[in-house]
């Protein structure tokens, strides 16, 4: 075999080159568990309990057809639909609009019975005082409006001209006059009906479906309108900013401005969520939604300046005559000595010019409200002084009280002012009505259980929660609670708790809607602590439910009231979560879907069966189900 002189250097090269090409090329990458789970897959138990949520919607939205209470109807279906919208948008907004035609009904019927009852007071006592009615369409608006904005547009028309028959059927001829004013504090409906969605919105987080509904309702300047600027400051300030240069740009010019579009407009840069108009009578009226009314800081120095430009613009206008002004004479020169504390201290130059016009203004202003002491002409603008002592300024007028009624009132007050619960008590036990003076005390033992309870304080709420003033509905409320917030760090206490909990229950009338919902209260915190036994107990729920007809599984709240002999009294209402069915039947769902499945069943009343129905559907259409903490 005869080679040629160059076949060994290409053989070596064509090796060295298959050397080079093998180093070169990438190493096959091992096989690694955390590789496979590049792959979503779906759980089969997660999947069977969605497919199983789904279909006791349907179940129940066929059932909810035939419901009795036409209310009642209307919200279970908007509520299911509500549920199904991710899974099926087309059977969810057939729903929706079923669910319309039900609270139509329903508020047809709301609105005779409304009739019903005041045409029987006024024959009884000349007077009336009829309840407010929950209104079912509002209900279902905000629902579908969260879904689909076309879908809320509907009905939002649908709202409003009915609203404009009954208008007419009770002034014929009158609804097509166009109104020259709004009154701030009381909008028209349909302005109202589109903020009040707007707020529903924006606190669900969806903002851009909050603001198309909120813009077309923001001008003429209302209480409502700005309290809707002051929650989107507090998410998108820009977009909140925008809009109120907008609203000064039209207040300035528009001849129907007056003084308490100033008021309502300082608010945004002054005072949030505080918005106070003065009526030409010089009563004043305040709306409060936060604590806290302090200035923003991010407010940009244009948008302030601009402010101040159109305040002055409409301060310094013609002098407002009685019938041409929400405000009036009166209004307009409590607005200005507010506006110009504002006015002086930011050193704008029309200070001296808005002093020149409260002076012309001032013989038309009683004598009590150009005092300096006047609490509105400084409510919200000078902060609160936190060394004020309440508690004397009430006892000091103990001196100038001439009757027992008097001096129990300021007793009462210097009560309520007290800050230490034991000082409370003691001013509570010098009052001589027996009645008033039971009232209060048991008042106070509430709302100190009620601020433990808030405080996450177990031991205190515990202690406080076997006051003898206390009824046994609020008793009972209280120790539960205490076990549920004793369950992960004593359990053997927080099962004591609860058990005399469960006691107090069993004491109250059976007939009573209170006995089933302190034991729902029961209940929902002994799962917590012991689940065998809170499954166990849901039977005797349960029977307890069937035997109470008014019983509806949800609203659940507690009251704490005092009456006073002279007339006037004080009501504080509070929402109870663990009175309303959803939160235990939640907890169910999560540890045992199937079995928290069968349990509605059980119900008879069709109201507590939705509930608990819906709650459990929902544990399993959750994306993002939460662990029930043990």
């Amino acid at each position: 075999m005869t080679f040629h002189p160059r076949t060994p250097r290409i053989l070596i090269c064509l090796l060295s080159l298959q050397i080079v090409v093998s180093a070169q090329a990438p190493a096959p990458k091992p096989k690694t568990p955390s590789a496979k789970k590049v792959v979503t897959e779906v759980d089969p138990q997660i999947e069977a309990r969605r497919t199983l949520a789904v279909s006791l919607l349907s179940s129940l939205s066929d059932e909810a057809k035939s419901f009795r209470d036409l209310a009642q109807r209307a919200r279970v279906q908007a509520r299911i639909a509500d549920e199904l919208w991710e899974v099926d948008q087309e059977n969810a907004k057939a729903l929706f609009k079923r669910a319309w035609d039900s609270a139509e009904a329903a508020d047809d019927e709301n609105s005779r019975r409304s009739e019903q009852e005041v045409r029987a007071m006024l024959a009884a006592r000349g007077s009336t005082a009829s309840r407010q009615r929950p209104n079912l369409r509002r209900e279902v608006l905000r629902l579908a409006a969260k879904h689909d904005r076309e879908l809320g547009e509907e009905f939002l028309r649908k709202l409003e001209e009915a609203r404009k028959k009954e208008a007419e059927r009770a002034s014929p001829g009158t609804s097509n006059q166009p109104a020259t004013r709004i009154n701030p504090d009381d909008p028209p409906q349909e302005m109202a009906q589109r903020l009040s969605l707007a707020r529903q919105l924006l606190e669900d987080g969806d903002i851009p479906r909050a603001l198309q509904f909120a813009d077309p309702a923001l001008y003429p300047i209302n209480t409502f309108g700005m309290n809707i600027l002051d929650m989107l400051h507090e998410k998108d300030a820009p977009a909140a900013d925008q809009r109120y240069m907008a609203l000064l740009g039209r207040a300035i010019t528009d001849p129907l401005s007056d003084a308490n579009t100033v008021s309502l407009l300082s608010s945004y840069i002054f005072m949030p969520f505080l918005y106070i108009t003065v009526r030409p009578d010089g009563n004043s009226h305040t709306r409060q939604w936060r604590g806290n009314n302090a200035p923003p800081s991010d407010i940009p120095p244009g948008v302030r300046d601009a402010f101040f430009r159109t305040a002055a613009t409409i301060l310094l206008g013609p002098t407002p005559e009685p019938d041409l002004t929400s405000s009036g004479r009166q209004g307009t020169y409590v607005v200005i000595a507010r506006m110009l504390q504002l006015f002086e201290k930011h050193g704008h130059a029309q200070a001296p010019a808005l002093r020149a016009r409260m002076a012309m203004l001032v013989n038309d202003v009683p004598e009590r409200m150009r005092q300096d002491d006047n609490p509105l002409l400084s409510r919200g603008i000078v902060p609160e002084d936190s060394n004020r002592d309440r508690v004397q300024e009430a006892l000091d007028r103990l001196q100038r009280a001439k009757t027992s009624d008097e001096r129990d009132r300021i007793y009462y007050e210097a009560s309520r002012a007290a800050k230490d619960p034991d000082q409370a008590r003691e001013f509570a036990d010098k009052i001589e009505d027996s009645d008033l003076r039971q009232q209060l005390r048991a008042y106070i033992a509430f709302d100190a259980m009620r601020s433990a309870i808030r405080g996450k304080k177990p031991e205190e709420a515990l202690r406080l929660a076997r006051s003898t003033e206390l009824t046994n509905v609020q008793r009972a409320w209280g120790l539960a609670e205490a076990g549920g917030l004793l369950a992960t760090t004593d359990r053997d206490q927080a099962a004591e708790a609860i058990d005399q909990a469960a006691a107090e229950v069993r004491r109250i009338d059976q007939s009573s809607p209170d006995r089933v919902r302190t034991l729902v209260a029961v209940v929902t915190q002994l799962h917590k602590v012991d689940s065998a036994r809170a499954w166990a107990m849901m039977s005797e729920l349960t029977r307890a439910a069937n035997s109470v007809s008014e019983f509806s599984g949800e609203d659940g709240e507690l009251t704490s009231r005092v009456t006073f002999k002279s007339g006037g009294a004080m009501t504080n209402n509070f929402t109870v979560e663990s009175f309303d069915l959803k939160g235990l039947f939640t907890a169910l769902a999560r540890e045992d879907f199937n079995r928290a499945a069968d349990l509605p069943k059980g119900f008879t009343g069709e109201s507590p069966r939705a509930v608990a129905l819906l709650a459990v559907s929902r544990a399993a259409l959750d994306k993002k189900p939460k662990a029930e903490p043990r």
